[in-house]
């Protein structure tokens, strides 16, 4: 394994997190927070220092295998959220360091799950923070690297492959640096385009650039206590269509601007994504509306829940809690399916869901017909049978985790609806469950056990599991499975 080129990618993402750290220093300076201003640029500071310092020890070998590629990404994600995280104990705004870590990487994951039971209690420094920590983690730190840090070695797809998710990555195009800055520049062009939007809709300009680094990285960080309710109507309109927009495969967005619109129409997951959103509103509005009895406003809340959870952000814009059961069950239901792959929204993909459904919809046409020979296929071309194999190992990695998370979380004796969301939001980055952990609870009442695996859960569901299960294996370290790990399982 290649330590010495893990350092180097570390000390990178270190001097970036480091310069990253400027923006709320700069909001520091603006409101005259003078101790956060202090705080926030010595932690940029010594951040950035120490990484242009380590990073002048450039290894030999720069090629990065793919078991190089998923250990350095955990490690990556583990050194940003420790580092994140220091701003908020030194400032005591969260001094316990469990909850500092919790809210950290449920920022830099996007998930959105709070320990904190008064947000506007905090300073604006650290409001800016905690929703730029879903805006970097949205498309990945490591994906940023490799389009501002020229990477020598033809060997930083691996990195690209095990930070993105979804069950397959492809290069948009030859070179992956220049990949990179594709996503980089969509992913920027839309955030401004969103800030500008509800800087034009009367949204004061420091709640749209909070709302929209949530939105953007579908992480769901409110910097209200009541997330999004009282904001105005047509307020939340404009999130829930963004919300949509950030949880659409950024390949289809790619071949827009390619001018391949025919390519861009032809992506089933894109088709079902919408299909899954417009049925899911559409029970969820009749089911409600016979409560509420208010047609528009029923509506409203409709979208607006149901594109923050298949997309994963977490915004609320009512207690969707009260709801019916049968509406509270499709959002349940809308955690684990998630966004498009390729997209900054959690789950377990849309396309994975459509590929499991094929397998079975083949296995049942075998069982009818033993001698028919059936290929599955996505966008018109056939999957290969190890993207099949591969996805059923993801559906088994997952229900093993989540099983094993639900067990240790019951053990406080909460009830089963408390337990089995506050997992679901956590490893699906969520953000809000149900009962206990509601949209308008929060996560502070759970002991720190259940708070580390249900941080290990939001940094598993974020990577896609494997890295992370790599990170830990023990037999990734032995030299007998140097550079000889597989292509990584999706």
């Amino acid at each position: 394994m290649n330590f010495r080129m893990h350092l180097y990618i570390l000390a990178k993402v270190m001097l970036i997190e480091g310069i990253l750290m400027l923006i709320p220093t700069v909001c520091a300076l603006f409101y005259g927070e003078t101790d956060k201003l202090i705080i926030y640029l010595s932690c940029s500071a010594v951040s950035a220092l120490l990484g242009l310092v380590i990073s002048k020890i450039k290894p030999k070998n720069t090629n990065i295998y793919l078991k190089d590629g998923c250990v350095v990404t955990a490690e990556s994600w583990l050194l940003l959220s420790l580092i994140g995280c220091v701003p908020f104990l030194i400032t005591g705004e969260i001094p316990r360091f469990t909850n500092a870590v919790f809210e950290t990487v449920s920022g830099f994951t996007t998930t959105g799950s709070s320990i904190l039971t008064d947000v506007e209690a905090l300073s604006h420094a650290s409001l800016i923070w905690r929703s730029l920590t879903h805006w970097i983690g949205g498309m990945g730190v490591l994906v940023f690297l490799l389009a501002v840090v020229p990477m020598s070695g033809g060997s930083n797809m691996n990195l690209l492959i095990a930070e993105s998710p979804g069950p397959s990555v492809g290069k948009l195009r030859p070179k992956v640096r220049s990949t990179a800055k594709a996503l980089y520049l969509i992913y920027l062009g839309l955030t401004l385009l969103e800030i500008l939007v509800l800087v034009i809709a009367g949204m004061p300009v420091f709640d749209s650039l909070c709302s929209a680094f949530g939105t953007a990285g579908t992480g769901g960080f409110g910097i209200r206590n009541d997330s999004f309710a009282s904001y105005a109507p047509h307020i939340q309109w404009i999130v829930a269509v963004f919300m949509i927009v950030f949880g659409v495969n950024f390949n289809f967005y790619y071949l827009i601007l390619a001018r391949q619109p025919g390519k861009a129409f032809r992506m089933e997951e894109i088709r079902g994504y919408l299909l899954v959103i417009l049925a899911a509103v559409a029970v969820i509005c009749v089911n409600t509306f016979s409560i509420t009895g208010e047609l528009w406003s029923t509506l409203r809340n409709s979208v607006f829940q149901v594109a923050t959870i298949i997309t994963t952000t977490g915004f609320a814009s009512t207690d969707f809690d009260t709801w019916p059961t049968l509406s509270k069950l499709i959002l349940v239901s809308l955690m684990f399916i998630g966004a498009c792959a390729g997209s900054t929204g959690g789950g377990i993909k849309i396309s994975r869901f459509q590929i499991r459904l094929k397998t079975l919809t083949r296995e049942i046409d075998r069982y009818l017909h033993p001698r028919t020979v059936k290929k599955i296929q996505m966008d018109g071309k056939p999957l290969d049978a190890e993207v099949i194999r591969s996805v059923t190992v993801y559906f088994m990695a997952f229900l093993l985790l989540f099983s094993a998370s639900v067990a240790i979380v019951s053990i406080e004796g909460y009830d089963l609806v408390t337990s089995f969301t506050s997992v679901a939001a956590t490893i699906n980055n969520i953000g809000p469950g149900l009962a206990m952990v509601g949209p308008t609870q929060n996560f502070a009442f759970l002991s720190d056990l259940s708070k580390w695996v249900l941080i290990v859960d939001m940094l598993a569901g974020r990577l896609e599991l494997f890295p992370l299960i790599i990170f830990l294996y023990p037999g990734t370290y032995r030299n007998s499975y140097q550079n000889k790990l597989p292509r990584i399982i999706r």
